[in-house]
């Protein structure tokens, strides 16, 4: 009763709410390999550390024993050696002893480190791994409209820790940015880089004028005048005396005085200028939708709306094994219908499909040439006789769904990353691409089945961009829905959507359903609708 109160109360309003360089690494099971790979070489590098500094106390013993003897020796140096001991103890150190130091100083402490460090860089990450994380924090900053300075201050939305970026890390970024002609970005990740830099914050690689003379291309390559102007200016107060900065300027004040001159003009024959880019496309309209949606400005339900909306127990026709616990069901959306399943799994059955996947996760590909865009992520599947578990989830998925699962894919694990994200796409195939499904013999996906795996903190939502819909992961929940109408036609208003992962970590695991098997389980009908 508890449950129900409180997802009438909170759960409802919660729906009106709202690869070039890919990065291998950047998902939470290779992060973590790379964690534990850093602190075993920390540890290694440690006990070279130790064994330099047991070395040199032996050097520096050595040394303030002879400091001493040989600071008496030469006060009195033929008293001294006129002890028969003296005289065959000296020539014994410089024949022996010294010797002895000298392999001590030779000696390399540095070995086991060096081999350890040697083993290890094959499974380091590279330049095109750095390069996709760069641009999987550039893809976090546009999906969800973050300041420069608050990636930079570490301080986002839903982290409990703070970790900030260096004036160094900051220029890294506008490079990348630079590098792929993204100078959008290079201004933004560039001016963050001088801020600080102004601030007093020191570095080891670059200077305010080599920022500045970025900033000032990336402002021409998007042709802002004023601002190139700006950062020019900025550039000439630093060294005065270069006289090629002089004469750009000078040009770059003549190509905007001509250009508020041929403005004023035609605002003065009613013929305002602007700025056009063309119509968006239907992919961009779509991406702004999409990244709307994962900021949470979805479309709000009307009050009468939400008040169709409901939780409940669900036993799926009082199914023998649900009459006596029955699950625990949730309303979503209402059109297209999107249900979501409460503790439907436990921790020990996630985790062991985490751990039955981890071994085999590989980058997700879909067929296209914005493939790595489209969807950053990591996948594997799984088939019900690997294990007990695999079988026992497969089971409860066709017991509540009262769907038959015998020509299912097998069950999808994926795993999101840094910015992990999917594109807006359709599970079913569309007319156009019939050949997809010829060779399989079950048919299109007439439902899909997608179980949360791990809370996120930020970001993650599913959203559906064709009505708005904004599904948050909770971790052992399952959402539901249809893919086709009961006429087999697809329903388009179930494009779909992983928003990027802001903070965390973001474990899914999906089941796709076929039409094969569900002629007497789902009646046919003629009609478009639910």
């Amino acid at each position: 009763i508890l449950w129900l109160i409180q997802c009438t109360s909170v759960g409802v309003l919660n729906e009106s709410k709202s690869e070039l360089n890919q990065c291998f690494w950047c998902f939470s099971g290779q992060m973590t390999d790379l964690l534990f790979m850093e602190k075993d070489l920390v540890s290694s590098l440690k006990d070279y550390i130790r064994a330099e500094e047991h070395k040199l106390e032996q050097i520096k013993k050595w040394a303030d024993r002879l400091d001493v003897l040989s600071s008496a020796a030469t006060q009195d140096p033929e008293g001294f050696l006129g002890h028969p001991v003296n005289a065959f103890k000296l020539i014994k150190r410089l024949n022996t002893e010294w010797r002895e130091l000298e392999r001590l100083v030779l000696r390399n402490m540095s070995g086991a480190f060096i081999s350890n460090l040697t083993i290890q860089r094959k499974n380091f990450p590279n330049d095109d791994d750095q390069t996709g994380a760069a641009k999987a924090m550039m893809r976090l900053q546009d999906t969800y409209q973050l300041d420069t300075n608050i990636i930079s201050t570490g301080e986002l939305p839903g982290s409990s820790s703070v970790a900030s970026l260096t004036v160094d890390d900051c220029y890294d970024l506008g490079k990348v940015a630079y590098s792929e002609a993204d100078y959008y970005h290079t201004e933004l990740w560039m001016v963050q880089t001088l801020k600080q830099l102004d601030q007093g914050e020191t570095s080891n690689l670059v200077d305010a004028i080599t920022v500045l003379d970025y900033l000032i291309d990336s402002a021409y390559q998007q042709g802002e005048l004023e601002r190139e102007l700006n950062f020019t200016k900025r550039l000439l107060e630093l060294d005065p005396t270069d006289q090629q900065v002089n004469w750009e300027m000078k040009d770059i004040e003549y190509e905007l005085f001509n250009q508020k001159k041929v403005e004023a003009t035609e605002e003065a024959e009613g013929r305002q200028r602007r700025k056009s880019r063309g119509r968006p496309d239907d992919d961009l309209f779509h991406m702004r939708k999409y990244e709307q949606l994962c900021r949470g400005e979805g479309i709000r339900m009307t009050p009468r709306r939400q008040s169709r909306l409901f939780c409940r127990y669900y036993n799926n026709n009082r199914h023998p094994r649900y009459v006596i616990g029955p699950v625990r069901q949730e309303d979503e959306w209402d059109h297209p219908r999107i249900v979501r399943y409460h503790n439907i799994v436990s921790d020990k059955e996630m985790e062991k499909v985490k751990e039955l996947a981890k071994p085999r996760l590989h980058r997700s590909e879909v067929v296209g040439e914005e493939t790595v865009h489209f969807r950053i992520s990591q996948s594997a599947f799984l088939r019900a006789y690997e294990d007990p578990v695999v079988d026992k989830i497969n089971q409860r998925i066709e017991d509540i769904t009262g769907l038959d699962i015998t020509t299912a894919d097998d069950l999808q694990v994926a795993n999101y990353g840094i910015g992990g994200q999917y594109e807006p796409h359709l599970d079913f195939r569309q007319k156009d691409e019939p050949e997809e499904f010829e060779e399989l013999g079950s048919g299109n996906r007439i439902a899909t089945w997608l179980l949360y795996m791990s809370d996120v903190p930020a970001g993650g939502a599913t959203v559906f961009t064709e009505v708005g819909a904004a599904v948050q992961p909770i971790k052992g929940t399952a959402v539901f829905w249809y893919n086709l109408f009961p006429s087999g036609e697809g329903d388009y208003r179930t494009e779909h959507a992983a928003c990027p992962v802001l903070v965390g970590s973001k474990w899914v695991s999906n089941k796709w359903i076929r039409e094969r098997g569900q002629e007497f389980r789902r009646h046919c009908g003629l009609q478009e609708t639910d």
